[in-house]
C-alpha cells in the first residue's frame, strides 16, 4: 500500500504583459550560456486536457499543486477540492525570485505546503492519456522507475544541455557504479526495462556512471530526497537558484532521480509506460497527434521544438484536435 500521492504541475503563461514585462528587466542577464529560447514559454493553449486526463484517469490523486508565478487560466476552477494554487513565492525562497528559468522552481518543490512525502512532478508538457494506476507510480511507497545507463553526447549547440553532466557528477560523487548494481542487480539489470537494458550492459565496463537515460516523462519523487540533497549540495543548488534564466553549469530536477536510482530507493517499472516527442525537431506531428488519439502509452511528453509561427499554430490546433478525440467533455477542473 502506498501512502497518498499528489501530483506538482509547472506552467507558465508566455502572453502575460506582466510577467513579459518583468522577464525583460532582467534579460541583460542572459548570455550564450543561458537558455530562454521562445519555446521554452509560448502556451499551446492545451493545459486544459492535462486536467481531464488527470481527472478521467488517475482520479486516485490525493491533490493537485498547480505552480504558477501568479497568473492563472481563465477556465480554471480554483474552488476545486483537489486543488491547490502555489505561486513562486508561496514556497521559493524570496532571493531566488523572480526566476525565468524551471530549475529553481524544480529544485525547491519539497517545500511546498502540505506536499505529500509521496509526489508525482509533471511539466506542462506531459500529458496522462490512459488509464494509470497509483502502481505505475509508487510501490509500497516507493518509486517507481527505470534505472538504466546512459552516454550523454556534449554539443555547443545545446549547452544547455550540459546540466546532465552537472547532475551525473553529484551521483558520482557519492556513490561508486558497480558497487550500486552489486547490491541491486534485479533493479539495474530488469528485463522490464526491454531494449533499453542494452545501454546498460554495454556501458557495465564504465569505472563510474557515464550517465543516466532519461525518460522524460513524470516523475515519482519523495520529499526526503530533495530534503537530503540540499543538505548535502547545499552550495551548488543555491547557485542554480540564483540563476534567473536557465544556464549550463545548473543542476535540474534529474539530480533527484538519478539520487533514488543510485540509492537502490525505488522499484523497476516498465521503460514503455510512455513517449516523449520533440515535436517540430525529430518528429512530425502526426506522429504525435496518432499516439494521442490511439492511446498508445499512458503518458506522452510533447517538447516543443524549432518551428516557424506558423507551423506552431497548425501544429497547434492539430494537438488540440487530437486530444478532444479522448478527452473531449470538459472536467470539473473547468469552469
Amino acid at each position: 500500500m502506498n501512502d497518498k500521492i499528489d501530483f506538482v504541475i509547472i506552467w507558465v503563461d508566455g502572453s502575460d504583459p506582466d510577467w513579459q514585462e518583468e522577464k525583460a528587466k532582467f534579460s541583460n542577464q542572459a548570455d550564450r550560456r543561458t537558455d530562454s529560447r521562445p519555446q521554452r514559454f509560448r502556451d499551446w493553449d492545451n493545459l486544459m486536457y492535462w486536467f481531464r486526463g488527470v481527472e478521467k484517469f488517475a482520479p486516485w490523486v490525493n491533490k493537485i499543486h498547480f505552480v504558477t508565478r501568479g497568473h492563472l487560466p481563465k477556465w480554471l476552477n480554483t474552488d476545486h477540492p483537489k486543488l491547490s494554487i502555489v505561486k513562486h513565492s508561496d514556497y521559493i525562497p524570496e532571493k531566488y525570485l523572480p526566476t525565468f528559468s524551471s530549475h529553481p522552481i524544480e529544485l525547491n518543490l519539497h517545500r511546498i505546503k502540505g506536499l505529500t512525502e509521496n509526489f508525482v512532478y509533471f511539466n506542462d508538457d506531459m500529458f496522462i492519456i490512459s488509464p494509470v494506476s497509483e502502481e505505475i507510480f509508487f510501490k509500497n511507497d516507493l518509486p517507481c522507475d527505470s534505472a538504466v545507463l546512459n552516454v550523454h553526447c556534449y554539443s555547443v549547440d545545446t549547452s544547455f544541455h550540459f546540466c546532465q553532466f552537472r547532475d551525473i557528477g553529484i551521483i558520482n560523487k557519492y556513490f561508486n557504479m558497480k558497487e550500486v548494481i552489486k547490491a541491486n542487480p534485479g533493479k539495474w539489470l530488469n528485463l522490464k526495462y526491454g531494449k533499453e537494458l542494452l545501454r546498460t550492459l554495454a556501458l557495465l565496463p564504465c569505472p563510474r556512471f557515464p550517465g543516466i537515460w532519461q525518460h522524460h516523462l513524470p516523475s515519482s519523487f519523495k520529499k526526503a530526497t530533495f530534503q537530503k540533497l540540499w543538505e548535502l549540495e547545499y552550495n551548488e543548488l543555491d547557485d542554480t537558484c540564483s540563476h534567473k534564466f536557465r544556464h549550463m553549469l545548473d543542476y535540474n530536477q534529474w539530480l533527484f532521480r538519478e539520487w533514488q536510482l543510485a540509492s537502490g530507493e525505488f522499484c523497476p517499472r516498465s521503460a514503455k509506460t510512455g513517449r516523449n516527442f520533440l515535436l517540430g525537431d525529430i518528429d512530425s506531428v502526426d506522429s504525435v497527434c496518432s499516439y494521442i488519439s490511439k492511446q498508445r502509452g499512458k503518458m506522452i511528453c510533447i517538447n516543443d521544438g524549432e518551428m516557424t509561427d506558423r507551423e506552431f499554430e497548425e501544429n497547434k490546433r492539430l494537438v488540440r484536435e487530437a486530444f478532444d478525440t479522448i478527452l473531449p467533455d470538459k472536467s470539473e477542473f473547468e469552469l
